[in-house]
């Protein structure tokens, strides 16, 4: 739950005429007080009911009493206002809950304390199923100020308290939620009644948030995001400071106008925190392409992008797990941005589902952390460089793999904070990539099976599977992606590189414990290992002399898996 404190006014009858209306969209609906200092106080009703006028008037009437009393002694900007929002993925509370909350909400705040009968007089309105508004005047009975001092930070600690006995979703608070970036804002009312008689399926906030997102996953700098923002079709206009500095930006839809025919302007953090100008620079000047991504003179990169953004996004749920708060966020921030390029590149099948991925993965990865950007260079890196050297189906799915691993991460750190959206966003975003994922997958493996080596190899690799990963070879020999396993261990066997080698190698990046199919996490990790330079045949030899390498590899393949929270049944285990 968040509580807004809005600056005091001195208009009791317009706060409250507000809050009985049908708001600007007609967003209010059922109008009516859930609780007062007083349970006989008239009930105005919605402003089209009979004698709602002359009811408001006496609500006033009565709320501005003491004020009247007071005359001189009564406080500057006397009215009190404090708007109470559930989370979106909260049930509906009923009246009496509402009614509870106000009652706890007073109290706290010190505008009326329970048992004090001088407490001010108050009135908590709901026009809507998700919140209430509390409206106090501040002259307690006695005619002096109200004692509301530090009311903002008592609100916010009741409320915490309101959301564990209600079983609400728990809201991050403290000065982690003080700073760093901030979720995506809400569209309001108005705007998602727009959207509606427009026949849009999202507002124009979304719209832009989305369209500016995925420029800003592909922009290596200010004047190139500002470049793909306007290829999209947005209108996009800057301001710039007397010092000639640029001191910010704003958005709008070609189509979307106010009554005057003029566009209706969005600024950068208007949409989210994160997009405001100065974090939008922190960004891109973070931005390094990893040394292994250096161009040829033909054009081509020495490493492919994608196995370098899948090799790095494997290393994330360790940065999660063991990593500070600000290099953590910075690894999350640089993984949302790559889900949000991944549609630009992925056949047009499976494009609706990685952008929904991309949208549900925004509030997971929100922790209102300062990131750290200067973290995560090997993946941002790897992001901007993945626009010139599009992905084949292979690239695309052990991306889609590593992906969803990282997703569990960060759903398991958010369980362990208390986090529930972020937990919930993250389960989305696990419906999305796996979907995404069981789509492109079977093509990819199906294209390596095509070119399967002879059965006199296949054999050779069975010995060299169970020498090497004694505990999981008898499951991997029967598992689906076995065919397509020996056709990556024959591609990077023609490479130059060893068979046992690379399973050594690829079994020592991570457990295969916690694997639904340990041979699909084997068939990525050694597409990407034999992508790499050969070892020329001296450091061969000497790999084939050494009994450590092949030890380590047994002990990790045989390391039980770290305990960790269970992932939710309705996804594949990892």
């Amino acid at each position: 739950m968040i509580a807004n404190i809005v600056k005091p006014g001195n208009h009791t009858r317009g706060v409250l005429a507000y809050l009985f209306d049908k708001g600007h969209a007609n967003e209010h609906t059922d109008q009516h007080i859930v609780a007062s200092w007083d349970d006989f106080i008239a009930d105005p009703g919605p402003c089209d009911n009979p004698g709602h006028k002359q009811r408001l008037a006496q609500l006033t009437k009565a709320l501005d009493l003491r004020v009247e009393q007071a005359g001189d002694k009564a406080p500057e900007g006397h009215v009190w206002h404090c708007s109470v929002r559930a989370a979106p993925e909260d049930r509906i509370l009923t009246d009496d809950e509402w009614a509870t909350i106000a009652k706890r909400m007073v109290h706290a705040t010190g505008i009326a304390p329970q048992g004090d009968p001088d407490g001010c007089r108050w009135v908590a309105v709901r026009h809507a199923d998700d919140h209430i508004h509390i409206v106090a005047t501040k002259v307690r009975g006695d005619l002096r100020p109200a004692r509301n001092w530090n009311d903002y930070r008592r609100a916010m600690a009741e409320l915490a308290m309101v959301e564990k006995d209600f079983g609400l979703t728990r809201v991050a608070r403290g000065p982690e939620a003080a700073a760093g970036t901030a979720a995506a804002k809400r569209p309001t009312r108005a705007e998602q009644e727009k959207a509606k008689r427009l026949g849009h399926p999202t507002t124009a906030r979304e719209q832009l948030r989305h369209t500016v997102r995925t420029a800003l996953s592909h922009a290596k700098d200010l004047e190139e995001f500002f470049n793909l923002l306007a290829d999209a079709g947005l209108q996009v206009e800057t301001r710039t400071l007397p010092s000639g500095d640029l001191g910010g930006y704003k958005v709008a839809l070609p189509d979307h106008a106010n009554t005057a025919g003029e566009p209706v302007w969005y600024s950068g953090s208007s949409l989210a925190t994160d997009l405001s100008l100065p974090q939008i620079q922190q960004r891109l000047a973070a931005t390094e392409a990893h040394t292994a991504t250096i161009a040829s003179p033909a054009g081509h990169y020495r490493r492919s992008p994608w196995h370098q953004a899948t090799a790095a996004a494997e290393h994330i749920p360790h940065h999660l797990d063991h990593a500070d708060d600000g290099a953590a966020q910075a690894h999350l921030t640089v993984f949302s941005e790559v889900l949000y390029a991944l549609p630009a590149h992925a056949p047009v099948h499976l494009k609706a589902e990685l952008q929904r991925a991309a949208v549900a993965f925004e509030h997971a990865a929100h922790t209102r952390a300062r990131a750290d950007h200067q973290h995560a260079r090997a993946l941002r890196g790897a992001l901007k460089t993945m626009r010139y050297q599009p992905a084949d189906h292979t690239g695309l799915a052990m991306l889609l793999d590593a992906a969803i691993l990282v997703v569990l991460a960060a759903q398991r750190r958010s369980a362990l904070r208390h986090h529930n959206r972020q937990v919930a966003a993250a389960r989305q975003t696990l419906l999305h990539l796996q979907a995404a994922y069981d789509q492109i997958a079977p093509t990819s493996l199906a294209v390596l099976v095509s070119h399967r080596p002879s059965d006199n190899t296949v054999h050779r690799y069975a010995r060299t599977l169970h020498e090497v990963l004694p505990s999981h070879a008898a499951q991997i020999l029967t598992e689906d992606a076995w065919p397509a396993l020996t056709a990556a261990l024959a591609a990077a066997e023609a490479a130059g590189h060893n068979p046992a080698t690379v399973l050594q190698q690829a079994a020592r990046q991570r457990s295969l414990n916690d694997a639904k199919s340990a041979s699909e996490v084997l068939v990525w990790r050694i597409q990407r290992l034999g992508d790499r330079h050969a070892p020329g045949p001296g450091a061969r030899a000497a790999q084939a002399r050494s009994p450590h390498v092949l030890s380590t590899a047994r002990a990790m393949a045989a390391t039980p898996p770290t305990s960790t929270p269970p992932p939710s049944p309705t996804h594949r285990t990892r």
